[in-house]
């Protein structure tokens, strides 16, 4: 039987890294962000690459969800999903039928990454706020794993959720090559180049943040949100 993964992110997290390290997994496959053109579609937001993302993906959740309950010939599927893609309103039932956890980052550090590849930022776009509410409607607590822990330790975390997934740890999952993959979401260009240079998690370092007023402002909004879900994060 499969194990079937899904790591709740908001974007400009480390969940792409985490992708990498799962996908270099011998046993692994990975899915990309896979309601992001739903999300395009269900919004109307403007983001780099729209058109191409929204022709790249199903704009139907329900096709979604069809597709990441699919059989596949790989041990471990892994979807790095992205909680500010789903609906407040979405059914998220069919969560349960996959292993659940959430990645959250300090809100600042979120933004002050995000309004670099996007100008502007609000507190929906970053995730914080749905992942309090799927956190909350989920069957199960999910095991919630902050990224300045896990930058700190990544063997500790990583080694934990495999023996928490019932699965083997491998050290492929600390290193990876280089470039791009083709598992990759064609949004890449627009969002992927550290990840792209990077051969393994980066350690972890105090960032010099420097938020405009209206940019601060987010991240004190979505503040409480990432304080919630840090209380309750893995301490490891």
């Amino acid at each position: 039987m499969n194990v079937r993964v899904a790591m709740w992110s908001g974007p400009r997290n480390i969940s792409t890294a985490m992708m990498r390290a799962w996908e270099n997994r011998p046993d692994t496959v990975v899915v990309d962000e896979p309601f992001y053109a739903a999300y395009l579609a269900r919004t109307g937001i403007d983001h780099p690459g729209r058109d191409a993302v929204i022709a790249s993906q199903p704009t139907d959740p329900s096709e979604v969800v069809r597709r990441l309950r699919a059989p596949v010939d790989a041990e471990v599927h892994y979807a790095k999903q992205m909680t500010h893609h789903l609906a407040d309103d979405a059914d998220v039932a069919w969560v349960a039928d996959f292993r659940n956890v959430l990645l959250v980052r300090d809100p600042a550090e979120v933004v002050a990454s995000y309004v670099r590849s996007r100008e502007t930022c609000e507190p929906a776009d970053i995730g914080l706020l749905q992942q309090v509410r799927l956190f909350d409607a989920m069957p199960e607590s999910p095991p919630v794993v902050d990224a300045g822990d896990f930058l700190r330790k990544p063997e500790t975390y990583l080694r934990w959720l495999c023996d928490w997934l019932g699965i083997a740890f491998t050290d492929r999952m600390l290193h990876w090559p280089a470039g791009p993959r083709e598992s990759d979401g064609v949004w890449a260009p627009y969002w992927y180049d550290a990840v792209e240079r990077s051969t393994g998690f980066e350690p972890w370092r105090p960032r010099d943040l420097q938020l405009s007023p209206h940019d601060a402002a987010v991240a004190d909004a979505c503040r409480p949100a990432y304080d919630a879900l840090h209380a309750r994060r893995l301490r490891l």
